[in-house]
């Protein structure tokens, strides 16, 4: 299905463009209202992430503050929480995804294991499980391609600073099996993933915020290049709404709070898991 008038309605984008963007949760909603059924769900899809931290933070406490950029909210998760204390099974008919749900049972058998890997990382591995499973291509390789990156920084990053990184790597797919396996320098990938030597440059960058700027530099052009032809197809909103929640995160992060996340970030590869279920 193509989406003319909406689509030539958009206002242009610029990467280094952070003071005019539109809000997230409003464009969210704008666009639900304006595509097909089917595509609703893929736009859905991209919000997914915000519905990760959500129920992360629901379960370390119920009064936590929630992203708006999500598409449940603490009704839902409290509904499907009632549940499943009520009959620990996963319920097809809520509106809670699966993976989710399936994360939830986890924490609720007590014979479960996280095998040293955090809850976010696994709740994060669920994720990309599921939605590499959709049967839209390009966001199909767009998450590929997120995942890759995700698990080559994290990778490289235990390397330097001692610790294990194949409980650190989530996923089962081509390269995240070559990084758990390999001992080599480039973990194997030189040759079978062709922007490992773009993303070991970067990683090598000391600056976090620099280097997150070219991440994003790296993933906003990805979204150009696949999208090129496509122009007025579901896929160009999907790429708009990637690029807005860029942009959006640029509007608020700072030193101080990029300097946080790679602590914490060492904190957790140093602790391990200590995840309370409630």
């Amino acid at each position: 299905m193509n989406y003319y008038c909406l689509i030539a309605g958009l206002p242009d984008l610029h990467s280094e463009d952070t003071k005019s963007v539109s809000s997230l949760v409003d464009l969210k909603q704008e666009m639900l209202n304006e595509v097909s059924a089917e595509d609703a769900k893929l736009v859905k899809l991209l919000f997914s992430t915000y519905d990760n931290a959500n129920f992360l933070a629901y379960l370390k406490n119920k009064e936590a503050e929630f992203s708006p950029s999500g598409n449940l909210s603490p009704d839902d998760f409290a509904g499907i929480q009632a549940a499943f204390h009520e009959e620990p099974k996963i319920q097809k008919k809520s509106v809670v995804p699966l993976y989710i749900q399936q994360f939830y049972l986890n924490t609720l058998d007590e014979t479960f294991s996280f095998e040293g890997v955090t809850p976010e990382d696994y709740l994060a591995g669920k994720f990309y499980e599921s939605a590499l499973k959709t049967k839209n291509k390009f966001l199909c390789s767009w998450f590929k391609f997120n995942l890759n990156i995700n698990n080559l920084l994290t990778a490289i990053a235990c390397r330097k600073h001692g610790f294990n990184h194949k409980l650190m790597v989530v996923g089962n797919n081509d390269v995240a099996t070559l990084i758990r396996q390999s001992n080599a320098r480039d973990f194997g990938l030189t040759g079978e993933f062709e922007w490992y030597e773009v993303i070991a440059r970067i990683a090598e960058e000391s600056d976090l915020l620099e280097r997150e700027k070219k991440i994003d530099a790296l993933k906003w052009e990805w979204l150009e290049e696949n999208t090129f032809f496509k122009y007025f197809s579901i896929e160009k909103i999907l790429v708009y709404l990637l690029k807005i929640q860029m942009l959006e995160r640029w509007k608020i992060l700072s030193i101080e709070k990029g300097t946080l996340i790679f602590r914490e970030l060492l904190e957790g590869m140093k602790e391990g898991v200590k995840f309370e279920t409630v």
